[in-house]
């Protein structure tokens, strides 16, 4: 999923040069890939039957590596979002699959495993980033297109027989009241909104903004240092999230990233470009996970599924509302998104006031741990 889903930002730059793909029309691909994630994650979500499923398992990786390998055979820039819509799609159903499957088969087992296991996303994008380096210059857009179908296939191969989770037994019906926790949720959602609007512009171009100001191999590895920050980054966040607050966490989190979007457009060179790629890769995991997390203890109604939703939106709004910006470079559009990050941290910081962080419900018989679990597993895609 990794790959299938974030090798289009490295390749980007080469699109660019050899493709003759526009800015805006780069843009656009991106706003599709999202488009198709936000259907696959909340196909998930209101049909939890298909996290349950090997052969949707199986189906989406077959797709998620077909589109890869269909991206060189035409220049149509419709084809092409066509093919990333369905990669986002695929990926959002791998996605939810597979953490549904780690959710449940690991929930006895400390919580860090899973977040390891989580980190599979940040190797996918460390993959992907080597995978346009060591490529090089000898090799033109289609050829990256190729070698990351190939890539994917040998990992689509290797995750064949992956088990997804059982059909979950019913809770016992807690009596208790549901807490009125609209106040903090409001502050929740509308953080979680904002992050995915700022993310996705790093997420996406990144390695071609940093390719602008240093030519040459730079741009691919400061993607292999985002993908390799990432792999251990959901389970560090979540083993701080058991020593100390959650709306804490979330906001240390989005001020670093919002501070690694902001440092190429800001300093430039090669330093400020791997600092830059280290501190995202760090935080865009570890965020989603603990947003996830804190709905979950709210308690709201469908809590994760409004969260998923509301992200999703914000990934598909990211492009279009930097894309009038790309035409004068990448600068504008990374510093718009750090500000749209900080503006998340600022709605995170109210999050904190009066947060209930013992919060007990009269009656209710499912622990807290359970319930958590069961709620992120139905919905795991609010992830990357």
């Amino acid at each position: 999923m990794g790959v299938g889903r974030f090798v289009y930002t490295p390749i980007l730059p080469l699109m660019h040069a050899q493709a003759g793909l526009s800015t805006g029309a780069g843009a656009n691909l991106a706003t599709a890939n999202y488009v198709g994630y936000l259907v696959g994650a909340l196909a998930g979500i209101l049909a939890p039957v298909l996290t349950r499923s090997r052969a949707v398992l199986r189906a989406a990786l077959i797709l998620l590596t077909g589109t890869l390998a269909a991206m060189p055979l035409t220049h149509s820039t419709t084809v092409w979002m066509l093919l990333r819509l369905l990669a986002g799609l695929a990926s959002a159903l791998v996605f939810v699959v597979a953490a549904g499957s780690l959710l449940h088969h690991l929930r006895d087992h400390p919580p860090h495993l899973a977040g390891w296991a989580f980190g599979g996303v940040g190797g996918g994008i460390a993959l992907s980033g080597l995978l346009v380096l060591v490529l090089g210059s000898a090799a033109d857009w289609r050829t990256a297109w190729w070698a990351a179908a190939v890539l994917a296939t040998l990992l689509a191969a290797a995750s064949w027989n992956l088990r997804p989770q059982e059909a979950p037994v019913a809770a016992p019906d807690g009596s208790g009241a549901t807490p009125r926790t609209h106040r903090w949720f409001g502050a929740l959602f509308l953080s979680y909104t904002l992050e995915g609007v700022g993310y996705i512009v790093a997420g996406t171009f990144l390695v071609a903004a940093v390719g602008q100001e240093s030519p040459g191999r730079l741009g691919s590895g400061a993607w292999v240092l985002v993908g390799l920050a990432a792999v251990p980054s959901s389970a560090l966040w979540a083993g701080l999230g058991r020593r100390w607050s959650r709306p804490g966490l979330l906001l240390t989190a989005l001020v670093i990233q919002a501070a690694g979007i902001a440092l190429p457009a800001l300093v430039g060179g090669a330093a400020a470009a791997l600092g830059s790629a280290v501190l995202f890769g760090a935080t865009f995991i570890g965020i989603s996970s603990l947003a996830l997390a804190t709905g979950a203890h709210l308690r709201f109604p469908r809590s994760v599924a409004l969260l998923t939703a509301g992200y999703s939106v914000g990934q598909i709004l990211g492009p279009l509302v930097v894309a009038p910006l790309l035409h004068h470079g990448y600068h504008g559009a990374l510093l718009l998104a750090a500000l749209t990050v900080l503006v998340a941290a600022a709605a995170a910081a109210v999050l904190r006031i009066g947060f209930p962080h013992h919060m007990v419900v009269k009656g209710d018989t499912v622990p807290e741990q359970q319930r958590e679990l069961t709620e992120d597993a139905r919905s795991a895609a609010a992830g990357p």
